[in-house]
């Protein structure tokens, strides 16, 4: 993914900034980088062309940090992810302070006898 990526920066001939930007009808890089709108807009049309309804931007970023959380990611690297002040914000978007059913403590070998 990578190298795909750093294949299109450099054939975009972006090397800073924002990496996603407005390209004009005529192919060229236009403005600085893309609006909420613009975020917005290519969600809406993503999930109406996969009939999904009321999904928003912010639902895939809710995802991203469940997801996250579920395949084992700590929750301060997914707080910093997801730029968080606070880590009882990024406990809301995952829905719970912990999953009891891989509870820390229970790898530790410390069960009561």
């Amino acid at each position: 993914m990578k190298e795909t990526l750093d294949a299109w920066l450099e054939a975009a001939g972006i090397s800073n900034g924002p990496l996603f930007r407005c390209v004009c009808r005529a192919g060229k890089l236009w403005g600085h980088g893309i609006s909420e709108k613009t975020v917005w807009h290519v969600v809406k049309k993503a999930a109406m062309s996969l009939d999904i309804p009321r999904l928003a931007p912010h639902d895939l970023r809710r995802s991203c940090a469940r997801l996250c959380h579920d395949a084992g990611g700590e929750l301060e690297q997914i707080q910093f992810l997801l730029g968080h002040v606070s880590v009882q914000t990024t406990e809301r978007y995952i829905g719970c302070k912990q999953h009891l059913r891989i509870a820390v403590n229970d790898r530790l070998g410390i069960e009561p006898g």
